[in-house]
């Protein structure tokens, strides 16, 4: 797999953009600094955009005031979170009024509440299930209970698994760390409602009308690979988590479709690696960039955009497993383009 050529600006070839929030169009309580004109170029060329978030901790109408703040319009409505993903699997399967244990803050509760489930804090007979979302304040109580909870049966649903969370400080422990301390407790994993499973993407799907949309995300472990499961086309943006060595040694179902810098690629062409077999040797050119691959190592030469010569470097090494990503041709590869 190689990543793809696009003749036409993204916004043109799909009929939604799925936009992750944290590290694609916020870090903390910062834009990202491409994001606004984005977002703005896209709708003004007739795209849908929704906000599809795995943060469990904030609701709709909180995300969307941040957004609006940070120049980026939006209305409840265009954000998805998974703290609604998570309480719609649970009223899917009991019937309205029941109680349930929520590990995580003020969206997740309401959106439990919204799906007419009744939110508590207490471990009892009477919860059927628990749902536990991202929460910067998270307390020891609330893990207490939850694992309480699981332990006697209840359904154990994550918002997200998310390992860590960008902040403005760097990468701290995501829901996923604190959903770890349940599931190692209990030795009960629990049903991820967010990204990389199908339910937040299809929600996305349904408030746009999407039947093709792009999916962005700085993450390939649930954006990429969500767009993956929905067999959509995947935006990797450089704005957030994933790194370029992460992308070289992605394995083929967290591969996006494109890269960029930023969310500004959704507006943009693609160059698309053309690579070409010449005996025991194998280059791949995109834009001023060859990435040529002998006897397990790869050489990138040329000039130009350095992001055409990490493309360059994705395809060579995504159509060649003899490539260590973490060999030392990689790292000079990767030093030449000035990272």
């Amino acid at each position: 797999m190689s990543l793809q050529a696009a003749d036409r600006p993204l916004n043109e070839l799909h009929d939604a953009m799925l936009l992750d929030l944290d590290g694609v169009v916020y870090i903390g309580a910062e834009a990202v600094p491409a994001a606004p004109e984005a977002v703005a170029k896209a709708r003004a060329a007739g795209a849908r955009v929704a906000f599809v978030t795995n943060n469990a901790g904030r609701t709709p109408a909180r995300i969307a005031e941040h957004l609006t703040h940070l120049g980026v319009p939006a209305a409840p409505e265009d954000v998805v979170t998974s703290a609604e993903a998570a309480a719609r699997l649970v009223a899917a399967r009991y019937p309205q009024g029941s109680d349930v244990l929520v590990v995580g803050d003020t969206g997740l509760r309401q959106a439990v509440r919204r799906m007419g489930l009744r939110p508590v804090t207490v471990a009892g007979e009477s919860v059927v299930a628990v749902v536990q979302g991202y929460s910067r304040t998270m307390s020891r109580d609330l893990l207490d209970q939850g694992t309480l909870a699981v332990a006697a049966g209840a359904f154990f649903v994550a918002g997200n698994s998310d390992a860590t969370a960008p902040t403005e400080w760097g990468n701290t422990p995501g829901n996923g760390s604190f959903v770890r301390v349940i599931a190692y407790a209990t030795g009960v994993e629990p049903v991820i409602a967010g990204k990389p499973m199908r339910p937040l993407h299809e929600e996305g799907m349904l408030r746009t009308g999407a039947a093709d949309p792009l999916i962005v995300g700085d993450r390939l472990d649930t954006d990429i690979e969500g767009a993956a499961t929905h067999g959509a086309a995947g935006l990797l943006v450089l704005s957030g988590v994933a790194t370029p060595r992460d992308v070289l040694a992605a394995p083929a179902h967290r591969r996006p479709r494109y890269l960029s810098w930023d969310l500004s690629g959704m507006n943009e062409t693609h160059p698309g690696p053309v690579r070409r077999t010449d005996g025991d040797t194998a280059r791949t050119v995109c834009g001023g960039w060859t990435a040529t691959v002998t006897a397990g190592a790869v050489h990138l030469s040329g000039t130009g955009d350095r992001l055409d010569g990490l493309r360059a470097l994705c395809t060579a090494l995504w159509s060649d497993g003899s490539v260590d990503p973490r060999s030392a041709s990689v790292t000079e590869a990767l030093a030449g383009l000035g990272w």
